[in-house]
């Protein structure tokens, strides 16, 4: 009995000193991050440019989201049902003549990324019938879109968005924006499980396909960024920021923006690293770095390589830019808009829907409303966190 007695205590023990000692790591770090970011000299206007210079950047891992609080819009209830209840009211909403939409919208738009994979698996396993098959045969047009490329595995539906992008024969370089947004707007972990869903799906690479579907230079930007592994953490060095601030300098002068010198930087330095690099590139130079590639050129290049700036940088800024041109104008690029949304209610569309306040002074959810029409409307409010 005093045997086990002293070995409880001794373990009580160990397991104290495990924790201060995580203490004490995670104290240091803060302390090595607070003095970056004092080499920084950040002033208000940098933040008010972008509202989050270095926490924007989502750090999950392979398969799992964060829970829908913070900077998501996504509202999943106190109480979830048990997936099997959300399986019958799905059901029930598919039985019959006509389809009960709103049921859809109330179940699937409530649910995170790991309810929504769990009703899933549940829904085969009751009824012997894909959930994305009865989806597919029962809803219709762009709230069909919406609602399946919601409901899929977020590495898997990101992996089907690149594949629709690799399809597109479209000029420009509109059609390549999914693919910089998973290379450069998500976290290394979440790339490489879009990696592995895409060689499942098609039984080819996406770098693969990249290299057989795009031409030159965009080809070499593309494998680059989607063949990167990231180091996560907030490590900064100022030193490695100004030199590659310089390099990065010397290239936009020469116009020479697809020397590999720039596409190793902008597709292997952590992203924490990157923000620095560009914040002492604005410092040193007096223009962001981004405008400063703009006024290289009208090119597609040009075009191209600001997105990835942009969605290293600032996500948030990115995807207000991709809602406001999916509904400027006369029409509405459903495509786009479904894919911002989507893709950002899990994680930081709080942030978008700020940034989209500031840049054009007007609400992103009215933008929404103004541009689109009955359950696709509601369903992506919902997403958007309304109470309908």
């Amino acid at each position: 009995m005093k045997n086990e007695t002293a070995r409880e205590e001794d373990e009580t023990e160990t397991e104290t000193l495990r924790q201060d000692s995580a203490r004490r790591r995670r104290r240091r770090r803060r302390r090595s991050i607070n003095a970056s970011l004092a080499k920084l000299k950040l002033k208000p206007s940098i933040k008010s440019r972008c509202s989050c210079l270095l926490p924007c950047f989502p750090r999950s891992s392979p398969g799992s989201f964060p829970p829908a609080t913070g900077m998501a819009t996504l509202r999943v209830p106190d109480v979830v049902p048990s997936p099997s209840d959300d399986c019958e009211r799905l059901r029930k909403a598919f039985e019959g003549w006509g389809t009960d939409e709103k049921a859809v919208i109330w179940v699937l738009g409530h649910r995170n990324a790991s309810q929504r994979r769990l009703i899933m698996e549940t829904y085969q396993q009751l009824y012997n019938k894909s959930l994305i098959d009865s989806l597919n045969s029962e809803l219709s047009g762009d709230f069909r879109k919406a609602v399946i490329s919601w409901t899929y595995d977020p590495p898997e539906r990101d992996a089907r968005l690149a594949k629709e992008a690799l399809q597109t024969r479209r000029k420009g370089i509109n059609h390549l924006l999914p693919i910089v947004e998973i290379a450069c707007a998500t976290s290394p972990h979440h790339l490489i499980a879009v990696r592995q869903a895409y060689c499942s799906l098609y039984h080819w690479s996406l770098e693969e396909d990249i290299l057989s579907a795009i031409s030159l230079p965009f080809r070499k930007i593309l494998v680059g960024l989607v063949s990167s592994f990231r180091y996560d953490k907030e490590v900064v060095d100022m030193d490695v920021a100004n030199s590659e601030a310089a390099l990065l300098r010397e290239a936009i002068e020469r116009k020479q923006l697809d020397q590999d010198s720039v596409l190793w930087v902008l597709g292997t330095r952590n992203i924490f690293q990157l923000r620095a690099t560009f914040h002492c590139y604005k410092q040193n130079y007096g223009s962001p770095i981004d405008q400063d590639i703009k006024n290289c050129g009208k090119g597609d290049l040009e075009s191209l390589l600001g997105v990835v700036i942009r969605c290293l940088d600032c996500p948030e800024r990115h995807f207000a830019e991709v809602v406001r041109n999916s509904t400027l104008g006369l029409g509405t690029d459903e495509d786009s808009l479904t894919r911002a949304i989507i893709t950002r209610a899990e994680n930081d569309m709080m942030k978008v829907r700020g940034e989209y306040n500031n840049m054009y002074q007007s609400s992103l959810d009215n933008a929404v409303i103004g541009d689109t029409s009955g359950d696709y409307k509601d369903f992506l409010l919902t997403l958007l966190g309304a109470k309908l």
